[in-house]
């Protein structure tokens, strides 16, 4: 059975390699399925090709995973739209964070024969065995689907509790070339970068996050080294971007992954998202032995109240000990603000500005940005309650049209005077980041002339 899986284009130059097509696709083959990759991310080809190629070779399935947000919903209706006028259309399944907590709405506006809903690995296998059998879906956990005019929701599928029996992605079916040019923060032009998952899931519950999957599940220490190296040996990878929605799960589990990676002697830098109430310092001490060079911290606000109302668990206190700590060690931190959270106030975003203002090391540049109610999210179903969002539709078609502009408003201010204070707050943070950048060519300008500075290389962007 041949599967093609498309890796869709999201108009970066450089694009952020798709881990979960790659763990479909190293799944995929140990079940013996033939698989190749429609590199429309790569190679930004209009949706008019793949109908094209859908049209002149044959695949028994096509498949598209994207997560929430307004560019993936439009970017999947258009591949949508070109898979379904192709002549030899395949079974078309999709998946993803996007369509996981409304399947009904996007069976209706894709067309998609299967929607599998949360993790895919167990599931995409138990489906494909039933299609080939020409067996009907209904007793296939984790999906929705449509059959004879009618559509079906069945049962969750319980979550992989061994991760490590998960097959490595399929590396090899992918351009690693173009993805390991990836740029994040406090790398040199010469490091080749990667992202790995080192575990599933968070222990946490913020209001604003659409995650499906409860708990977290780690990987072994031992499974996260092993790929590692192989990203090493085959690809010359120099930096690791550990994708995981929190790393720093836990101070032990922390701990314990950078003892055994100084253990290994594989010598990497790496980055990964991290915990302010775990940002102690003999914690980033050996985080920073390990080769940690950057942390990236979710804030989200500068104030207790609006930090407990979005179901943070973290304090005011514990986010400046964690981010002075952080700074104290040598390792850049990464510093996201979000605005708009339930009850918030100019004041409270102006707090969040002034904290950046404080710590920012200038290694990346930081705006902030409105909060999204996505689809499964609690704040979502907060929105639909005071009767700021109708449905799915409405999130979709109507309020999100970027995220950088607001869904629902939450706060007491006007609309004007939300986009206001935005307006002025990112000017701030804007006009901060420029200042470094001169600074910083200056004194490079400086040690040119002044000192006869003989490595200077020119003044360039990349």
């Amino acid at each position: 059975m041949k599967v093609l899986l498309i890796t869709y284009d999201n108009e970066s130059l450089v694009q952020w390699f798709p881990q979960g097509m790659a763990y479909i696709a190293g799944t995929l083959l140990k079940h013996n399925y033939e698989v190749e990759i429609y590199e429309q991310d790569i190679h930004h080809y209009p949706e008019s090709h793949l109908t094209e190629k859908l049209n002149n070779e044959y695949y028994d399935v096509v498949g598209l995973s994207f997560i929430g947000g307004y560019y993936e919903y439009k970017k999947a209706l258009k591949i949508s739209d070109a898979i379904n006028q192709s002549t030899q259309r395949p079974l078309y399944i999709i998946g993803g964070f996007g369509p996981s907590p409304a399947p009904h709405y996007f069976l209706e506006k894709t067309g998609a024969d299967v929607i599998i809903r949360g993790e895919g690995e167990n599931t995409i296998i138990d489906l494909l065995e039933h299609y080939k059998q020409k067996k009907s879906f209904s007793s296939v956990l984790g999906i929705a689907y449509e059959e004879d005019g009618k559509m079906y929701v069945n049962a969750d599928r319980p979550l992989i509790e061994d991760v490590d029996s998960i097959p490595m992605p399929a590396y090899h079916l992918f351009n690693i070339e173009h993805y390991r040019l990836l740029r994040m923060p406090n790398c040199t032009s010469t490091d080749f970068i990667m992202p790995v998952l080192s575990g599933r899931g968070c222990t946490f519950t913020c209001n604003f996050c659409y995650r499906m999957d409860k708990g977290f599940r780690a990987r072994s220490n031992e499974a996260i080294i092993e790929e590692i190296k192989y990203l090493q040996k085959n690809y010359g990878i120099t930096y690791i971007a550990f994708s995981d929605e929190l790393l720093m799960s836990s101070i032990g589990r922390t701990m314990s992954l950078c003892e055994d990676i100084i253990k290994s002697g594989i010598k990497i830098k790496w980055d990964c998202n991290g915990r302010l109430n775990y940002a102690k310092p003999k914690v980033l001490k050996l985080m920073k032995e390990a080769g940690c060079v950057f942390i990236n911290y979710g804030i989200e606000a500068f104030d207790d109240t609006i930090l407990k109302n979005m179901d943070k668990v973290l304090t005011t206190k514990q986010i400046e000990s964690g981010i002075q700590a952080t700074l104290d060690e040598g390792i850049s931190p990464g510093f996201n603000i979000i605005f708009g959270n339930i009850d918030e106030t100019k004041e409270t975003l102006m707090q969040g500005v002034d904290f950046l203002l404080k710590y920012d090391d200038g290694a990346q540049l930081r705006t902030i940005r409105p909060v999204t109610p996505y689809p499964g999210s609690p704040l979502y179903y907060h929105a639909i309650k005071e009767g700021l969002l109708k449905d799915v539709a409405d999130f979709y078609e109507n309020k999100h049209t970027n995220s950088d502009l607001m869904t629902c408003n939450f706060t007491k201010l006007s609309d004007e005077e939300f986009y206001d204070a935005l307006h002025e707050a990112n000017s701030i943070l804007l006009q901060n980041y420029q200042k470094r950048l001169v600074e910083k060519t200056t004194q490079q300008l400086d040690n040119l002339y002044k000192n006869k500075d003989a490595s200077f290389r020119g003044f360039r962007q990349t």
